[in-house]
């Protein structure tokens, strides 16, 4: 007994000590790439999935233009009675029971009441009808094409998203950490006007400024803290995961040379394959063909038509007759009240409509480029500015901090050193930012952006 108890202790003990490490395998943050984030942005983001979804309706939409090529076939099945005396007699004939008999007066005013289960099988076909029906699945084809562009530029911009929002978390965590830099720098300051005040070399005031500026750093840290967590929070959403699923970033916000192309070459690379305006020449050759839509109106439609049919005077019995009867209808519209012109001015006002918006199109995209080169170029100087002037901003709060010390400068001047190094350090790591995130936005205004780009890339 004593052995099959210490037997059991022994799983027991390894079952809770299995559950305790898987936990902690659980517990442990997911390690995140750019990359990798925005691998799963794009599989699991809802946007992209709309975007998917209105691909799959264009394709529906085109299967549906092409059914009207095949003939329509229909099947029914009609039980009726009643004494109505057209009703019966024609009930009687299609059953083929009319006999000498149903011919009497009485019989044909006044007959009994009369039941009836017909059958039908028929089907139409329209052989012609000025090629409305080609210029419909043309139609339905650009707009799969314009689908399919939205879903490529939707992909270019939820890759942004991506980048701009994991930078957002790089940033916030090199904020926190320069806030958390500058709050011992602070503490720093305040314990040496503290120890001037005790041997009565400084008066309380400079040590009450000390106390308040330690104060404010404490808030920067908090505040700090709070933006990386909300930044976290932005980057799990445009992935499309839980606010709250834990991850570990593995870069760092760095400096990384991008080449940065002519802005000519970025500009015939936008119009030549920015998704948006290929959607809305795809819309503009949908929009033509629905002109010709309208023109095939007024010319002649060819119809075959056909039909089966079984009358019986009761529904799984058979004693009844069958007929069958097919033909061809030609149909020509003369007059309709002037519809079918108002409605073919109607599609040409609808074309130069989107005439004009691939022309606004165009030149905004134009605008745009040359707006994100000249924001990602002033970015990149900026890093430059911004890296010189941190060993400056740290030299002089050095000094000041020395002559602080030797009493040969003012509590007001240290803290103005300690704000500018503080500044100086921000700027530079917002300048990164800034040229990072510029790089990305001058790609996605090119239509270049995509997950293998080099802002992407590791």
């Amino acid at each position: 007994m004593k052995g099959l108890f210490k037997a059991l202790l022994s799983v027991a003990v390894a079952w809770v000590s299995l559950g305790a490490a898987s936990a902690q395998q659980e517990a442990q943050p997911l390690s995140l790439t750019l990359q990798q984030a925005v691998n799963i942005a794009l599989e699991k983001n809802p946007l992209r999935k709309v975007a998917i979804a209105d691909t799959k309706v264009a394709s529906a939409g085109v299967r549906a233009a092409r059914s009207f090529l095949m003939p329509h076939l229909s099947f029914s099945e009609t039980a009726t009675r009643g004494d109505d005396p057209v009703y019966v007699f024609g009930s009687k004939l299609r059953q083929q029971r009319f006999t000498q008999a149903d011919f009497t007066l009485n019989k044909l005013n006044t007959p009994l009441p009369f039941g009836n289960f017909s059958t039908r099988v028929g089907g139409t076909w329209n052989l012609f009808d000025s090629f409305a029906t080609w210029h419909g699945i043309n139609q339905a084809k650009q707009m799969n094409e314009a689908a399919g562009h939205q879903l490529d530029r939707t992909d270019q911009e939820i890759v942004f998203r991506v980048v701009s929002s994991y930078y957002d978390v790089l940033l916030a965590a090199k904020e926190l950490e320069v806030a958390e830099q500058s709050a011992k720098t602070a503490q720093s300051i305040m314990d040496r006007s503290q120890a001037r005040f005790d041997s009565g070399l400084t008066v309380e005031s400079d040590l009450l400024t000390a106390k308040v500026r330690m104060a404010a750093r404490q808030q920067e840290v908090i505040r700090a803290r709070n933006n990386l967590e909300v930044a976290r929070a932005q980057l799990n959403t445009v992935m499309g995961v839980p606010l709250d699923s834990p991850f570990q970033t593995t870069e760092l916000l760095a400096e990384r040379t991008l080449s940065i192309p002519a802005m000519p070459d970025l500009e015939k690379q936008a119009l030549a394959n920015r998704p948006d305006l290929k959607r809305i020449a795809s819309e503009q050759a949908a929009q033509r063909q629905s002109v010709s839509i309208a023109k095939s109106s007024f010319g002649p439609r060819v119809n075959a038509f056909a039909g089966w049919e079984t009358d019986n005077p009761t529904f799984l019995a058979g004693g009844g007759g069958n007929n069958w009867l097919g033909g061809i209808e030609v149909q020509f519209d003369i007059f309709q009240g002037g519809a079918k012109r108002a409605e073919l001015s109607r599609q040409r006002a609808l074309e130069e409509k989107v005439v004009a918006m691939k022309q606004a199109a165009s030149d905004a995209v134009r605008l745009e480029v040359r707006r994100a080169y000249c924001e990602t170029d002033a970015n990149r100087q900026q890093i430059e500015v911004a890296r010189a002037t941190i060993a400056k901003a740290r030299e002089s709060l050095r000094i000041n901090q020395d002559r602080y010390d030797s009493g040969l400068t003012t509590i007001t001047d240290l803290l103005g050193a300690e704000d500018a190094a503080r500044r100086s350090q921000t700027d530079y790591w917002e300048a990164i930012y800034h040229f990072q995130t510029s790089y990305a936005n001058l790609e996605l205004a090119s239509g270049s952006l995509n997950p293998q780009s080099p802002v992407v890339m590791p």
